[in-house]
Parts: structure tokens; C-alpha cells; sequence
């Protein structure tokens, strides 16, 4: 067991981000058994949940004459609209049927504000609204984040950036968590961590 002040965090293995989802992550199912393997290994495990409302802001289909990956500017910023998915209820956003969710400590769902989306476990796209996540860190001890999941380059890398930012140490397993690569956007994810603090192996 590793020491009392680590934490697991296991960003968003859902159905919708995995093969045959409405936004599948290449390779997206592939991380679950090692994901299971190094639960074991930490005294706090943190799954984050996309749970978003029908009709979310983000939603390509919440904007007349936009697609996927077309982007729509809101009242904090650029915003990349994605396909419907991970919304409350379905079943696209339960998480992989083979994913140990048994051994979580916290379940945290994000996104569930109609009209901004949450990329980060620490907080909203709005880069101000938080989640809670930091305080029920901090209450616990746990300094230390080994972050894992999907995706990459979108979910995974705004909640490590945001977790070194807050002072936290921060770790990404690569092969333990899969990117959309969009436009090279894994490439850019993975060199700016680095340059946040995040270590990267």
C-alpha cells in the first residue's frame, strides 16, 4: 500500500468515452484492467462521472448549424462542442461495467450545470467554480495525485493542471489513460503538464 497521503484519481472511464460510445476514446476500454490493478495499490480512490443534463450547452446539437468539434463562445470562453453524451441517466454515462467501482472512496460528478461545461475534478470551465474536490483532499491529507483515464488530452489534463496549480503533487500514468487526439491536441496536453509541474511517465 502506498502512503495515507496518495490518491487515485480515475477521470471519467464511462461508456460514452469508450469503443462504441457517442464520443469513444480510441483504445478508451483498454486502461480498465490496469486502472483495477493499481486501485489496489492506493488508501484513497476518487472516480470523477461526466453527468451532464439533456440539451447541455456544450452540445453540438444545442447550436443550429454547428457540428462536433466546432468550437462557440460563451460567457467563459471558447467552448469545443462535442456530441451528446454522458448524459444523467443513460446509459452511456455509467461507467465500464468492468471498472472496479466498488473501491471508491468519492464518486464526483461534473458537468451537470446546464450552461457550462467542467473538464477539471477541481472546477468548472470557468476556471473559478469548484467542485469541492480540493477541500475533500485537503481534509483528508492527501497531497499526492496520481491522475489516470480519459481523456488525455481534455478531462485528464484540465484536472492535473488544475490539481498542480492548487499545489498538489501530481502524477499522469500514460499508459493508463487514452487521448482523442484532435489536431494534435494529445501532443499539446502532454507539454503543457509538463510544464505545470505534472510529472509525466
Amino acid at each position: 500500500m502506498r502512503p495515507t497521503n496518495e490518491a487515485l484519481i480515475v477521470i471519467d472511464v464511462q461508456n460514452d468515452f469508450c469503443p462504441g460510445g457517442a464520443l469513444e476514446v480510441p483504445g478508451g476500454d483498454e486502461i480498465v484492467p490496469g486502472i483495477n490493478a493499481l486501485m489496489r495499490e492506493f488508501p484513497a480512490v476518487i472516480l470523477t462521472q461526466d453527468w451532464h443534463p439533456a440539451g447541455h450547452s456544450s452540445f453540438a446539437s444545442e447550436h443550429p448549424g454547428k457540428s462536433p468539434m466546432e468550437t462557440v463562445e460563451m460567457r467563459y470562453g471558447t467552448q469545443i462542442l462535442w456530441p451528446d453524451h454522458c448524459v444523467q441517466g443513460t446509459q452511456g454515462a455509467e461507467f465500464h461495467p468492468d471498472l472496479e467501482t466498488d473501491r471508491a472512496d468519492l464518486i464526483l460528478r461534473k458537468g451537470f450545470r446546464r450552461d457550462i461545461d467542467s473538464y477539471s475534478a477541481f472546477f468548472e470551465n470557468d476556471g473559478e467554480t469548484p467542485t469541492g474536490l480540493e477541500g475533500y483532499l485537503r481534509t483528508r491529507g492527501l497531497t499526492r495525485l496520481t491522475m489516470v483515464g480519459l481523456a488525455t488530452d481534455v478531462c485528464v489534463n484540465f484536472s492535473a493542471q488544475d490539481g498542480a496549480r492548487l499545489g498538489f503533487e501530481v502524477e499522469l500514468h500514460t499508459d493508463l489513460a487514452r487521448g482523442i487526439d484532435h489536431e494534435g491536441s494529445l501532443a499539446r496536453a502532454l507539454a503543457e503538464m509538463r510544464e505545470r509541474g505534472v510529472e509525466v511517465r
